[in-house]
């Protein structure tokens, strides 16, 4: 596994690459939309059901062997609802502010959001929730900068490192 540090005019770059390459960016753009609108209390929609919009859409290689049914959709929201004040603060603030005493905090949220939606899910989650402080992640991301991200259950701590904590100006 590597220790490439990003930098930030790197995910800048990275996310152009991204708007310029990636066809699913509609699904991307809507659903960060439906958050945002969701969060502003502006549509009849919760954040639980604009989330699951690109969950189900980017997040297919998950549900392919598991449901999405009733259960897991009231899991996502328990979730949601339990961390509301600090994603409103995360929403509030950028991946320049990270501070390395947040790290624990950050470690138990991450290693919930994945044990609920795996770690590709709960990057992009969160990311969707508070997008200029969780950068987009998944295994392709990860890949590209020479590291991995870990099963579920197994690696959040490693996987919120290499989420965030690679991550310099």
């Amino acid at each position: 596994m590597g220790n490439y540090v990003i930098k930030f005019n790197e995910i800048e770059k990275a996310r152009l690459t991204f708007e310029s390459n990636e066809p699913r960016d509609l699904f991307y753009r809507a659903a960060t939309e439906l958050v945002r609108l969701a969060v502003d209390n502006k549509t009849s929609l919760s954040v639980t059901e604009a989330l699951a919009v690109l969950l189900q859409t980017w997040n297919r290689a998950h549900y392919r062997y598991r449901k999405f049914d009733m259960e897991h959709f009231k899991k996502i929201d328990s979730l949601i609802r339990k961390h509301a004040e600090a994603l409103a603060s995360y929403r509030r603030r950028t991946i320049e502010n990270l501070a390395d005493s947040e790290r624990p905090v950050l470690s138990g949220l991450f290693t919930e959001f994945e044990d609920v939606l795996g770690p590709v899910g709960a990057a992009k989650a969160l990311h969707l929730l508070a997008p200029r402080f969780f950068p987009l992640w998944d295994r392709a991301i990860a890949h590209a900068y020479k590291t991995t991200l870990g099963k579920a259950g197994r690696a959040g701590l490693g996987n919120l490192h290499r989420t965030l904590g690679g991550v310099s100006a």
